[in-house]
């Protein structure tokens, strides 16, 4: 039971990642325009005044905005979707069914009780407010991810109900919509009675996670302590959509979570609202501006240490694959590679680095650091960071030198010291000819194969660098086949559960090894 939980868990936490994974792209979008929409921006480039360009930023704009009107919906979608394991289709039907569902229960809880607010400030501080046309309680992403839940288990569970022949047209798949109604209608009123206490845990967690200056710091650490069991997507969601991340006041509104915070001051108000200064350097020290540290300084640090220590006869090769993982974490923010390559071989060194990732963002507050959105690429930078004002990125910059320096030399002392095998010290290499080819087909064949042949594979997933297998028995693994087809790590979190990393060629391999097991030739 302790090893499904935990299976159950990693699960919900990739799930989110898929709401995350539209965010981020649309997010930059509005970033432009909105940059592009700045009286500052204007000044400096007259042609953005024009009647024409300003009609066309604004229009898109509004349309990438309804992606953040909606998120609760998103999540709602991408969780259902994430936590079945039949008729995912169904699944996400019927999640939209119960959100809605979820919410006008809400609105019958408090209509019953008496506790509707018709004012719109006294709205906002009970916490009420319009959502898809309906005066509810705003439960904000937490309502999407109850409903993704919840739909996700009703699928699984009743997708092949059978009833009696004069009910059979609702048996099956069209009756996990109908009992999706049935089983978020008590939930929702329900929530309503339990918010207060939910809202007050929450908060207690806010008062450590959110603590001024340490409170970020205490944030990267945990969250890069957890990325072996996959689990960092649900610290970061946490803080990012729930009390948890902090409630926040601006201009007669309150946002709960970091994110939507920033959305409001970052696509909305710009630089120059009050608001910009008073929380922005909070609230990025949690997103972008903290991963900038970890992806444009110290992963191309600590790849340069890696470099320099690696063997002579190994620099060639391991030139190749560290600029790999180097350049996967800058431009992608997909950071696990080049963390996996010293993860399992040097679990203490690991822990440093986390405790050291959390020590090193703590400044960011300090220096006032306030650059947006979510993933911390380069692009991130160019986009939140130089074409916005008041973002302090030249702050980023001097503190990102010094992390440069002390995680280039940290791992450097610790690489040499303990004879940590990182890439290019090892008497064998692994091969990552095969996914540089991109000969998928062949990566999928050792990749079964090392798993223990098809009958030894219950289930196949991938989150964003990593396959994610349920085995019949894991004494069956051939780690070397792994590591022949240009597996980076690999990781047993849970009996007959192992992670292997392919960084961003996994969903082509994953297709692959699907294709594989149902006997597809690929061309």
């Amino acid at each position: 039971m302790k090893s499904n939980f935990k299976n159950e868990i990693q699960t919900f936490g990739r799930s989110l990642l898929l709401p995350i994974a539209v965010l981020a792209p649309v997010g930059m979008l509005m970033g432009i325009c909105s940059a592009l929409g700045q009286a500052y921006m204007i000044d400096k480039l007259p042609f953005l005044g024009n009647a024409y360009c300003k009609a066309i930023l604004s229009s898109v704009g509004l349309i990438s905005s309804v992606v953040f009107q909606n998120i609760p919906l998103l999540f709602a979608m991408g969780v259902a979707y994430g936590m079945s394991k039949k008729e995912k289709g169904i699944a996400v039907f019927s999640s939209v069914i119960a959100y809605l569902t979820l919410l006008i229960s809400m609105h019958v809880h408090l209509k019953l009780m008496g506790q509707l607010v018709t004012d719109k400030d006294g709205m906002a501080l009970v916490g009420q407010g319009m959502v898809l046309g309906i005066h509810t309680l705003k439960i904000e992403a937490l309502g999407g991810i109850i409903a993704g839940l919840l739909a996700a288990k009703v699928t699984d569970r009743f997708y092949r109900l059978q009833l009696p022949l004069a009910f059979a047209f609702f048996s099956g798949k069209k009756s996990v919509a109908i009992l999706s109604i049935a089983f978020t209608i008590p939930v929702g009123l329900v929530i309503p009675f339990v918010w207060d206490v939910f809202t007050y845990g929450m908060r207690s967690i806010s008062t450590i996670m959110m603590a001024p200056n340490i409170g970020a710091g205490i944030y990267m650490t945990l969250n890069r302590l957890l990325i072996p069991f996959g689990l960092h997507h649900v610290l970061s969601s946490t803080v990012r959509f729930t009390e948890a991340g902090g409630t926040y006041l601006i201009d007669g509104q309150t946002y709960v979570g970091i994110l939507p915070a920033m959305n409001k001051i970052l696509f909305e108000l710009g630089p120059n609202h009050p608001a910009w200064n008073e929380f922005m350097p909070t609230l990025s020290s949690y997103l972008a501006s903290s991963q900038m540290l970890t992806t444009l300084f110290r992963v191309p640090a600590i790849g340069l240490a890696m470099y320099h220590m690696a063997y002579i006869k190994n620099k060639k090769f391991a030139k190749g694959m560290i600029l790999t993982v180097v350049l996967t974490a800058f431009l992608g923010n997909i950071t696990e590679p080049l963390e996996f390559s010293f993860l399992f071989i040097a679990p203490k060194l690991f822990i440093v680095y986390a405790i050291l990732c959390g020590l090193l963002t703590i400044p960011l507050q300090i220096l006032e650091v306030s650059i947006g959105y979510i993933r911390g690429t380069i692009f991130d930078f160019g986009i939140f960071g130089l074409m916005y004002e008041n973002t302090h990125w030249v702050n980023l910059i001097i503190l990102g030198a010094i992390n440069f320096a002390v995680f280039y030399f940290v791992f450097r002392y610790a690489i040499g010291k303990f004879d940590v095998k990182t890439p290019g010290r090892e008497n064998e290499m692994a091969d990552s000819a095969l996914l540089n080819n991109k000969e998928y087909d062949k990566v999928a064949q050792l990749v079964v194969e090392g798993l223990g042949g098809k009958s030894n594979i219950k289930r196949v997933e991938n989150c964003v660098s990593r396959l994610r297998i349920d085995l019949g028995d894991q004494k069956l693994l051939n780690m070397e086949l792994l590591k022949e087809a240009g597996s980076l790590g690999t990781f047993i979190p849970s009996s007959n559960h192992i992670h292997v990393v392919f960084g961003p060629h996994v969903e082509f391999v994953r297709n692959a090894v699907d294709d594989h097991l149902a006997g597809v030739t690929q061309h």
